[in-house]
């Protein structure tokens, strides 16, 4: 993992009512997106969504564990090293 490289604990809820990345007190996302939770189709949206909210090519996000849990440690390369100001951007960009 090079020094331009982010890891996200994130916690999915598919099947959602809208897309949304809220933050937990524990440092973990919450991702909520609208896709059910077959065939990965969940795991793309979280991905699309995050690149779409850092202004990042989708080849930048990426599932690195738990691709078939809820708990997912998403990596996030070309935003900056600082997960404090990833995390902020996230929360913040509509």
């Amino acid at each position: 993992m090079d020094k331009d490289c982010v890891r996200l604990s994130v916690r999915v809820q598919p099947r959602a009512s809208r897309d949304e990345v809220i933050p937990e007190a524990n440092g973990t996302l919450r991702v909520r997106v609208c896709a059910p939770p077959v065939d990965g189709a969940a795991n793309e949206r979280v991905v699309a969504l995050i690149a779409r909210r850092l202004r990042l090519p989708g080849s930048n996000v990426s599932v690195k564990a738990g691709a078939a849990s809820r708990r997912k440690v998403v990596e996030v390369r070309g935003a900056g090293g600082d997960v404090a100001e990833v995390l902020k951007r996230l929360v913040e960009t509509p």
